[in-house]
């Protein structure tokens, strides 16, 4: 089994740490749990040089951030790091971009965490016109960004975890109220009717305080018609259409350069 991906998860409670190994080697990886240290973490990534880990993103004595900076700092092997906290933060979601690690919230579901480790050491291959999860992430981050939706909000979080459920699922879009809201209040453990308020009140800033230019590109119809600002639904359906098609003319444009190599 040389090729069987190693992950360390930095976390043996039974209800993440267990149950996330138990899922890695269901399916077919070497999956070893270390308990929730960060000294701890960071002497058995020297040793075990695993594929991938998943850490906490607050640990006692060494933060997730800080193992990855110590491990830069003294050129040390640094493997695929997936950070999963219990809290929205841009700041860290930041700090873990820059740095070269994925971030995600609880609760994390284990076959999730299967593909997501799978995509990061190169074994799942994917369609050449559906995008990656972080370039998808960076994209919806920065047109959200763009339409004048201020960070700090519930509602921009909110707003960006259901635009990429979107991108990724048609059937998301076509029952907003069913499955949406539902799957999006999950991650961030708060109710499916708290996830519609904010997400309006977002759209509501967007539209009161935007850039017209940007709103116009993706919302022509919309923005000159009297019927003033969208839905919820017709906002994210939007958004997630023109990502869609984004990313569909950007594997088009790549496939046509291969072919004249």
């Amino acid at each position: 089994m040389t090729n069987q991906i190693k992950v360390l998860i930095g976390n043996d409670a039974a209800d993440c740490g267990m149950a996330w190994a138990g899922a890695l080697k269901n399916a077919g990886m070497y999956a070893i749990t270390r308990r929730c240290d960060g000294n701890s973490v960071l002497n058995s990534i020297k040793s075990e040089a695993p594929d991938a880990a998943v850490l906490e993103a607050k640990m006692p004595f060494c933060d997730a951030i800080e193992v990855i900076r110590r491990l830069k700092v003294e050129k040390k092997y640094v493997p695929n790091v997936i950070i999963v906290s219990n809290n929205a933060d841009p700041v860290l979601e930041r700090e873990a971009a820059a740095l070269g690690a994925s971030f995600t919230l609880k609760p994390v579901d284990p076959q999730f965490l299967v593909d997501k480790i799978n995509r990061l050491c190169g074994v799942a291959e994917k369609p050449s016109d559906t995008p990656d999860e972080t370039d998808l992430e960076c994209a919806v981050t920065e047109i959200i960004h763009q339409v004048g939706i201020p960070a700090h909000i519930k509602g921009y979080h909110y707003l960006r975890t259901a635009i990429m459920l979107s991108v990724n699922n048609d059937e998301m879009i076509n029952s907003i109220t069913k499955l949406l809201y539902p799957t999006v209040a999950k991650q961030y453990d708060t109710t499916s009717s708290r996830v519609e308020r904010a997400i309006r009140h977002a759209i509501e800033i967007a539209w009161d305080r935007g850039d017209i230019d940007v709103l116009t590109k993706i919302f022509s119809y919309t923005v000159h018609t009297t019927k003033g600002k969208p839905t919820n639904s017709e906002f994210i359906a939007l958004i997630a259409d023109h990502l869609r098609l984004k990313f569909k003319q950007n594997a088009n444009k790549n496939a046509l350069a291969a072919a004249y190599r």
